[in-house]
This record gives C-alpha cells, sequence and structure tokens, in this order.
C-alpha cells in the first residue's frame, strides 16, 4: 500500500509529543470526550432498568446507541471530508452538551422518558462518530510526519484508558445521584470544545477546502473505490475484520469458562480490566515495534501470535493462566490496532481520511456484529473447548494468509519505497515549514518598520 498525497505542513514542533502544544489540546480534549462518552453508556443501561426493570427497554436503548455504527458511518465520513474539521468537532461537542444535558435536567425532575433517551442515546453516539472520524484525521495536520505513530499509539492507548476508567465512573457517579454521570458527560464535554477553541493549528490541508463537485453518495462511491484500489489496504482490512469475528467469540467464551471453573462476575470484570490495561500497554509500546519491524511485519506477527494463543486457552489449566493468555492477546491486539489505524490513514490522502476512516469503522462494526451472533451459535451448538478450537484453527488460516499477503518481495520492496518516499515528504514538509516561518517572520518586520515610520508623521500631524 503506497502513501498517497503529500502531508499538509504540520507542526513547528517535530520532536517529542509532549512538547507539540496542538497536539496535547487536540489529545486531551478527546480523550475526555470519550471518557464521558463512556460514562454515559453504561449509565443509560442501569438509569432504563432500575427506572422500568425492564431488560427490553434496556436493551432498546443500547440497540439505539450501537444504531449509528452501521447507519452513521458512511454518511459521516463523507461529510467530515467537506467540512471544516475543527467546526465541525465544536458543533459535535455543542450537540452532545445539548442531547446529554436534556437527560440530566430530565433524570434531576423525575421524568424519566424512554423515546427521549432512545433519540438522546442516537445524536449522541453519531454526533461522536463525526467528532471522532474528524480528530482523527485533523491529528495528521498536527505532528510531524515523522511522529504519525507515536501519535496514533497515543491515540489507541488513550481509547483503552477511556474504557478502563468510564463505565466504572459512570456506575460510581450513579450510585451517588442519577444525573451525576449526565452531567459529568457534559462537563468533560464542555472541556473538550475549549481546548478545540486554543489550538492555533489549521487542522484541514489547504486542497481538502476545495468545493469538491458531487453530492453525498459520490463522495461515498469516491471513498470506497479509493479503499478497494489499494491491494495492501482491501488485504489488511479483510485480515482485520476476519479476526475480529473471533474476538467476538473469546469475549464470550472468557464468560462462558469462568463460569464453568467457578468464577464469579467480578472475577470477569476483573479479567476484562486486565484485558484493557494489556491493550493500552499494547498500544503505548507499539512505536517501539513500529520503528524496528514496520507495519508490515507487525500485521503478520500480530496474526501469527495469535494463532499460537489462541488455541492455548482450551487447555489452560486455570484462571491465572487463562487470564495470563488473554492479557497476551490483547497486549498483541493493541499493537496491531495502532498498526492496521496508521496504515489506513497514512495512505490516504487528507481529503479522504474521513471516508477511509468510516470504512474501516463500518467493516469493524459490521465484523463485531456478526462475530457476536456467531459467537452465540458456536458456543450453545458445541463444548467451550471445541468452539475454542474453531476459533484456534480459524485464526492459523488468517495467519497463514496474513504471510502470504504481506510477506512476499514485492511488498517488501514496496515498503521500502514508502518509506524513500515519506522521507522525502519529511524533508520537503520541514523545508516549507522553514520557508513559511521565516515568511512570517519577514512580514513582521516589515510591519514593525512601517509602524515605526507611521509614528512621527502621525505626531507630526497631530503637531500641525
Amino acid at each position: 500500500m503506497s502513501a498517497v498525497g503529500r502531508p499538509a505542513a504540520t507542526s513547528r514542533q517535530p520532536g517529542r509529543l509532549t512538547g507539540n502544544r496542538d497536539f496535547l489540546l487536540l489529545w486531551i480534549g478527546s480523550g475526555v470526550s470519550a471518557l464521558g462518552s463512556r460514562a454515559t453508556s453504561i449509565s443509560y443501561t442501569l438509569l432504563v432498568f432500575w427506572s422500568t426493570g425492564s431488560a427490553t427497554a434496556a436493551s432498546l436503548v443500547t440497540f439505539a446507541a450501537l444504531l449509528p455504527n452501521l447507519v452513521t458511518q458512511l454518511p459521516a465520513g463523507a461529510l467530515v471530508d467537506r467540512w471544516d474539521r475543527r467546526r465541525t468537532m465544536v458543533l459535535c461537542n455543542v450537540g452532545r452538551i445539548v442531547a446529554i444535558g436534556s437527560v440530566a435536567v430530565a433524570v434531576a425532575r423525575d421524568a424519566v422518558w424512554l423515546p427521549h433517551l432512545m433519540v438522546v442515546a442516537f445524536v449522541e453516539a453519531s454526533l461522536g462518530i463525526c467528532y471522532a472520524l474528524a480528530e482523527r484525521a485533523a491529528v495528521f495536520n498536527v505532528v510531524s510526519a515523522d511522529r504519525y505513530g507515536a501519535a496514533t499509539a497515543a491515540n489507541e492507548s488513550r481509547a483503552n484508558a477511556a474504557s478502563i476508567l468510564g463505565q466504572p465512573a459512570g456506575t460510581l457517579l450513579y450510585t451517588v445521584t442519577r444525573w451525576a454521570p449526565f452531567g459529568f458527560a457534559v462537563l468533560v464535554h464542555l472541556i473538550s470544545l475549549v481546548t478545540l477553541l486554543f489550538i492555533r493549528r489549521d487542522l484541514q490541508a489547504p486542497k481538502a477546502r476545495a468545493d469538491e463537485p458531487g453530492g453525498l453518495l459520490a463522495r461515498m462511491r469516491e471513498g470506497f473505490t479509493f479503499v478497494w484500489g489499494q491491494l495492501y489496504l482491501r488485504r489488511a482490512l479483510g485480515l482485520y475484520a476476519a479476526s475480529n469475528i473471533l474476538f467476538q467469540v473469546l469475549g464470550l467464551g472468557l464468560v462462558v469458562i469462568v463460569k464453568n471453573q467457578g468464577g464469579s462476575p467480578p472475577t470477569v470484570g476483573m479479567l476484562l480490566v486486565v484485558n484493557s490495561v494489556l491493550g493500552m500497554a499494547g498500544a503505548m509500546t507499539s512505536n517501539f515495534f513500529l520503528s524496528r519491524w514496520g507495519i508490515r511485519r507487525i500485521i503478520m506477527g500480530v496474526n501469527i501470535a495469535w494463532a499460537v494463543l489462541m488455541p492455548l486457552i482450551a487447555v489452560a489449566p486455570g484462571l491465572v493462566v487463562l487470564g495470563a493468555i488473554f492479557a497476551l492477546i490483547h497486549y498483541a491486539a493493541g499493537i496491531g490496532n495502532v498498526a492496521g489505524m496508521l496504515y489506513v490513514l497514512q495512505s490516504a490522502p487528507d481529503h479522504l481520511r474521513g471516508r477511509a476512516g468510516s470504512i474501516v469503522m463500518l467493516l469493524t462494526s459490521g465484523a463485531n456484529s456478526l462475530g457476536a451472533l456467531f459467537a452465540g451459535f458456536l458456543l450453545d451448538s458445541t463444548s467451550i473447548t471445541t468452539a475454542i478450537l474453531i476459533v484456534g484453527g480459524s485464526m492459523g488460516v488468517i495467519a497463514v494468509l496474513a504471510v502470504l499477503a504481506f510477506g512476499g518481495r514485492a511488498r517488501a520492496e514496496e515498503e521500502r519505497a514508502d518509506a524513500e518516499r515519506a522521507a522525502a515528504e519529511r524533508a520537503d514538509a520541514e523545508r516549507g515549514e522553514a520557508a513559511r516561518v521565516e515568511a512570517e517572520e519577514a512580514d513582521a518586520e516589515r510591519g514593525e518598520v512601517k509602524r515605526g515610520e507611521a509614528e512621527p508623521a502621525a505626531g507630526a500631524a497631530r503637531s500641525g
């Protein structure tokens, strides 16, 4: 897969991300926003079930919150590529503040109404998708090209941290008072809104703001055409979608195994927290592997690691060993997720990054939905040991396909060409940035001179 298009001039601080003010503002704002969304996701379920006592009502709100993953992704990607990214994220935050705030007010007044909650859950999730797509694309406009991998890893770590902290925070706040998690979400979305207002850099390449011809369907079709036309991107997405189906079986299988071995729901919760922590650790260390192995070897290596680890679940002697195996699987997933997202966004030109990201998320959501159905059918129709062995065998096939897809000489040569092209683009971007800074300084100096010349003339006119 080739990198298409030259990146826009990036941040003046090509060094550590901690020294990049605009990236930190974007990262923090998106992080607290994700934390608020995770907190409300569990709070909707608690609120509806404890208010009505109906599992069906709770499932309807959950359905409304998940539906945008299937119906909003593609149009959101096309619209995000057309709209200004900063303005899009600002409006998404404002919309979420208003929508979630209405729930906080309704709960505080003891006026909970199921249709209202369903509408808000759908709107909040849809705005969250638009925000996330715009933010992922915008990151590439506030960091230098040699920090793309580190920035993607930081974003993946942030997502895992929000998953770890969000639902426990929402549950705890709900026990304090029922409206608290929704008030908390309003507060953190407000913080996210403020951080956007202080970002100095342009979050969009100049050509991405051009008034491109074609309607919404044409732009969505353009995104699909681009993704389908990238051979290695197409292969990578197929591999990730297939493995996502198997991960759904493993997720439900973990609950079954813990129950069979005499564990309890808190044991499941503890193991899930450990998995999220190791996933975050994998994302945080992914840049180490990216710098040494490259994306191609990581995709092969992660799939091979999963093929080795997954069958071992069937023969794990106890919950400690089981937890260790799952933790290693999720550590590899953290590395693989960073490599996959970097692969997608780095290969897409700036004006297509929203659509490319939306197609990836749609495939992921679709694979997760199919995987959940397949998991229930498989675990009900056979023993857990047989089911895990089927998963392990399927993962072995996927690993072989990964090696065949990315292990050839042609792909290795293309990866080297991509690296050379990226180095040339970084050098061009740095020269362009230096020239721009010099021009700004020269303009500032000329402005100072003109003001200095104008002041005596103004003084003389006042004297006259």
